[in-house]
């Protein structure tokens, strides 16, 4: 037993050494100190986005002890992701872990440097799941959950297989109370935007809503259960321009029923910006249809 509690010990701190070369210390808000790690070898580096509070000044601590300045390249605050650059040199990205073999208990390593050295929370993967979105309408790939403990200055910071292979990126802004974990895909997909836009694109209609049960007979007519009552409408707004207004109910957007926030959301996806897209939406017990130009939120 006790060589088996050897040999587990020996390969952790084998993961962190592999994997603390990759790691720096992000100063991006007044006080506390964040985690990051070499997304390229050409400067690029991934954090959360909540822990960079200030677009210039952003400081970086590499392994070698060194301070040097990072730009912000982009951040996505629905995905609490932010990707900086450094003009720092022989950066380490993290080698990404095979997804396809991450289970339920499985062991995992939170790494971070709020301070000038690596440390390290170990914790087992306690939650696996379908895609989800947060709060502010960001889809992440996977819903990872573990038990590790998320010591101040950890977020951003990677979690790591005993191999020490990046499995995704640590946010405590993500949910309330669980230590929550961006998946790797999520992390290519926003880096990319990032890096090629300095923002992930998402449609904006100008309209908040609440989701409500239909009349029976509407039910019937379209073959759904809800609809998403029009709240409010922005002036000027894509949808006050296509005529929708307060009391409406949404019913379809780009041919596909909408019952629900999360449904209207996944469906504007950045590729439907500057596109008119068919809509139905009931007024006075009648279902009518326009067409919405979908504009780019800010």
């Amino acid at each position: 037993m006790s060589n088996v509690l050897t040999e587990l010990s020996a390969a952790l701190a084998t993961a962190v050494s592999l994997a603390e070369n990759s790691i720096v210390r992000v100063e991006g808000r007044r006080r506390l100190s964040a985690t990051g790690f070499a997304w390229s070898e050409d400067g690029l580096i991934l954090t959360a986005s909540h822990v960079v509070r200030r677009d210039e000044g952003v400081k970086i601590g590499l392994p070698n002890g060194e301070r040097v300045s990072a730009s912000l390249v982009g951040r996505d605050p629905s995905t609490d992701l932010a990707l900086l650059k450094t003009d720092a040199s022989g950066l380490t990205p993290i080698v990404e872990g095979n997804k396809q073999e991450l289970s339920v208990g499985n062991l995992v390593l939170a790494l971070g440097r709020p301070g000038r050295t690596v440390q390290a929370t170990l914790g087992i993967v306690s939650a696996l799941g379908e895609g989800w979105r947060t709060r502010r309408g960001g889809q992440i790939d996977r819903y990872l959950q573990t038990d590790v403990v998320m010591y101040p200055g950890f977020s951003g910071g990677p979690l790591v297989d005993i191999s020490g292979q990046l499995i995704g990126l640590n946010s405590s802004a993500l949910g309330r109370g669980v230590s929550l974990t961006i998946p790797t895909p999520t992390l290519a997909r926003v880096a990319d935007a990032l890096q090629a836009h300095g923002r992930v694109q998402r449609g904006y209609l100008g309209i908040s809503t609440q989701r409500v049960h239909l009349p029976d007979d509407l039910k019937a007519e379209l073959n759904q259960k809800r609809g998403l009552l029009v709240v409010s409408v922005e002036r000027r707004s894509p949808a006050a321009k296509a005529g929708l207004t307060m009391g409406d109910t949404l019913v379809s957007f780009a041919d596909s029923a909408v019952q629900s926030h999360d449904d209207l959301l996944a469906l504007l996806a950045g590729d439907v910006v500057g596109t008119a897209v068919p809509a139905k939406f009931v007024r006075g017990g009648e279902v009518h249809t326009t067409e919405i130009t979908v504009a780019a939120r800010s």
